[in-house]
């Protein structure tokens, strides 16, 4: 759906956005009464691996969970070199499953690299099951149909268009018509082995998570997990997977695709792979003392307390499907026994006003709240930006400390590898005084409250915490990001302004800075016409 705000923004950039408005007003009118419906066709379910200690993955990671039964070992994935790596050395080491679930699989080499290495690892013998949220896999009904003609491999997608092989303006249609279901989107992102480790996080399968060549490189987080906390995560898996909202991409294809084009496109994706091998991005992939560790189950793991918290797909069938959700009452429950700090990590920051009247209660007790998110001129998403900007001067006048990250293409002082080496922020996380600690797919705005489906780790341990905090620090030095102030402390009314370092320089900036005229000028436009809930 972000997509679609960006679309619609870019198209009515040049234009009159009064005809632009009446344009989709009149879409609207059209399509309001041919809402499209999941396609009824037979599902086989299926369940994650029952038992995963004989597998080599448990065994590898055995000695991390010794020390207690139900405990879990996790590892953060700060790099997405390393990002990439977990998810390629999972592939290869899995003997009996895989299991993936994602908001977005792009079309490119990284993505279709990790793609080639689940069909390999079918070749083998391991069932795989993939499982796309449909905003947007565009165009891509028969590459996916392709994988699923392997007898090992499972293809659904969640929350299906009915609009297939069309434009994304014809998508854009169809949702206006049908937005009380094509609202609801699966946002989860998890890669699981053998039941028995997952990376999950912010990242989806693209060159632009993964410190790839991409110039609209994100920055971002991921865990590894292995345990207890696998087995919740699977469970989650297998409810969505199991439930009407996910069809199996067999539903959409109308040309049964020959086993000579199965044979051409698998040869292609082979090439490509090899391409891909050869190039100095896989070599500095297989360089990471990471692979090897987790080869040789040597990977420095954190011993904790850890569970799984995930939204439910829901009742397909009801007219307005409601979302029913765990995650953020539990989110809330964390961060209102703050005693001393609370670390915020999100993209895109849309607090509502219950939310801003929990931080403000927090800072009037002492509690130190300090809030990293994108700056407009590294946003992705402007739109949402301007939702956050309605509670900007609210939040500094009652103590919360902002920092808004600088795109690293315009940035004079940069900084190491982790949370500020990007153009964009993707990373989500909570760590309330750096001991307890959120880390997942949720953004914190209203989507992900109230629309999106999300799932996360909640993990109890000051090792990790500090881990996340250090990670928290280093990234909002002077330099990789702006810290926001108000002129008049305390005034929500004051104006603000952004403190940053230009050729290591203090210098201050009284507009959003580095962001053009233009998105200064449209982005508070085009927020005023969006409904904050869809933000």
């Amino acid at each position: 759906m972000r997509q679609f705000f960006a679309a619609a923004c870019a198209f009515a950039a040049p234009r009159c956005a009064g005809v632009c408005m009446l344009a989709l007003a009149l879409a609207l009118a059209l399509l309001a009464g041919c809402a499209s419906v999941l396609p009824e066709v037979p599902r086989t379910p299926s369940q994650a691996l029952d038992d995963p200690r004989q597998t080599l993955l448990a065994r590898s990671f055995a000695g991390p969970l010794a020390s207690g039964p139900g405990r879990s070992g996790v590892h953060l994935l700060v790099s997405g070199q390393e990002a990439f790596a977990a998810r390629a050395v999972l592939a290869e080491s899995a003997q009996r499953t895989l299991d993936l679930q994602y908001y977005i699989v792009a079309q490119d080499a990284p993505a279709s690299q990790l793609l080639y290495g689940a069909l390999r690892a079918a070749g083998r013998g391991v069932r795989v099951r993939l499982l796309i949220d449909d905003m947007n896999t565009g165009l891509r009904d028969p590459d996916l149909a392709i994988l699923a003609l392997h007898p090992n491999v499972e293809v659904r997608l969640f929350n299906p268009f009915s609009l297939r092989g069309l434009s994304s303006l014809a998508r854009l249609f169809e949702f206006l018509g049908s937005s009380e279901r094509l609202n609801r989107r699966m946002h989860n992102k998890l890669w699981i082995a053998d039941n028995a480790a997952v990376v999950m996080g912010g990242r989806n399968l693209g060159d632009a998570y993964f410190d790839g060549a991409s110039d609209a490189a994100f920055v971002d987080l991921d865990v590894l997990a292995v345990g207890q906390v696998v087995r919740e995560v699977s469970a989650s898996f297998d409810r969505f997977w199991n439930s009407a909202w996910a069809v199996p991409i067999g539903a959409f294809v109308r040309t049964p695709v020959s086993l000579a084009e199965r044979d051409a496109a698998v040869a292609a994706m082979a090439a490509q792979a090899e391409t891909f091998r050869q190039g100095a991005y896989a070599q500095s992939v297989r360089a990471t003392e990471l692979r090897r560790q987790i080869r040789s189950g040597t990977l420095p793991m954190v011993s904790v307390d850890a569970r799984a918290l995930s939204d439910v797909p829901g009742d397909a069938a009801a007219d307005v499907p409601d979302k029913t959700e765990a995650l953020f009452p539990a989110l809330r429950g964390i961060v209102e026994r703050a005693q001393r700090e609370v670390l915020m990590v999100s993209p895109y920051f849309v607090p509502s006003d219950p939310s801003l009247g929990l931080l403000c209660e927090l800072t009037a007790r002492g509690v130190r709240v300090r809030v990293l998110t994108n700056s407009l001129a590294s946003t992705d998403v402007p739109v949402v930006h301007a939702g956050y900007a309605r509670y900007r001067a609210r939040l500094l006048a009652c103590g919360v400390a902002l920092f808004e990250l600088r795109p690293s293409s315009d940035r004079s002082t940069r900084a190491p590898q982790g949370l500020s080496s990007g153009a964009s922020l993707h990373a989500k996380a909570v760590v309330v005084d750096r001991q307890l600690a959120l880390l997942g797919s949720m953004n914190l705005d209203p989507r992900s409250r109230r629309l999106n489906t999300e799932v996360a780790l909640q993990i109890d341990s000051a090792t990790f915490g500090q881990q996340l905090g250090m990670v928290f620090d280093e990234a909002t030095v002077p330099g990789p990001v702006f810290q926001v102030g108000l002129e008049v402390p305390g005034d929500p009314a004051s104006a603000l302004y952004w403190d940053g370092l230009e050729d290591g320089r203090p210098v201050r900036y009284t507009v959003e800075p580095l962001a053009s005229p233009w998105r200064r000028i449209f982005t508070p436009f085009i927020g005023a016409f969006m409904p904050e809930e869809l933000l």
